[in-house]
């Protein structure tokens, strides 16, 4: 059995309208939301074998916020094919990963996040808003199987859920 947690990034800034999408920090309320969710993590003793991350820097703050929270103590894997990728490319990617890891957070982008728990489940999601969390359980024994996967959604919370 394993575990997917499927995470969108905090709210971004969009203060500063030249900047590089990739450069894009959060905005206040991301930052306050993170708090709060990370809290929850905490509460829930939620926390992964191994956290992946797109190189945005919305989704860098996001993945280093909650693994601080969590007290995660591992090294974050910030791949850059996770930047805006396609649910096949996310899948790729967990495809390769270490059984050891039962569990494992991918920090990232939508519409790519919302299709993949759309995908890997058969509850439909319409949106994975800012800083939503889908947990996945899939019962397979190794990642490689994922693409084959059905899985249960086992949690969807977001920010607006936890006020």
């Amino acid at each position: 059995m394993k575990t997917l947690y499927l995470i969108r990034h905090a709210k971004s800034d969009w203060s500063e309208e030249n900047k590089a999408d990739l450069d894009r920090g959060l905005s206040k309320r991301g930052s306050k939301d993170l708090k709060a969710m990370g809290s929850y993590l905490l509460k829930k003793k939620i926390k992964p074998d191994l956290i992946l991350s797109s190189p945005a820097l919305r989704a860098t703050l996001t993945a280093k916020k909650i693994s601080k929270k969590i007290k995660y103590d591992k090294d974050i894997k910030y791949i850059d094919k996770l930047y805006m990728p396609d649910p096949e490319t996310i899948l790729d990617i967990l495809s390769d990963q270490k059984d050891k890891n039962k569990s494992i957070f991918v920090v990232n982008h939508n519409p790519a996040l919302t299709e993949l728990a759309n995908i890997l489940t058969d509850e439909y999601i319409d949106n994975i808003t800012t800083l939503g969390i889908v947990a996945i359980k899939l019962d397979i024994n190794k990642w490689k199987d994922i693409k084959e996967a059905k899985g249960k959604m086992d949690l969807f919370i977001y920010p607006k859920l936890l006020k």
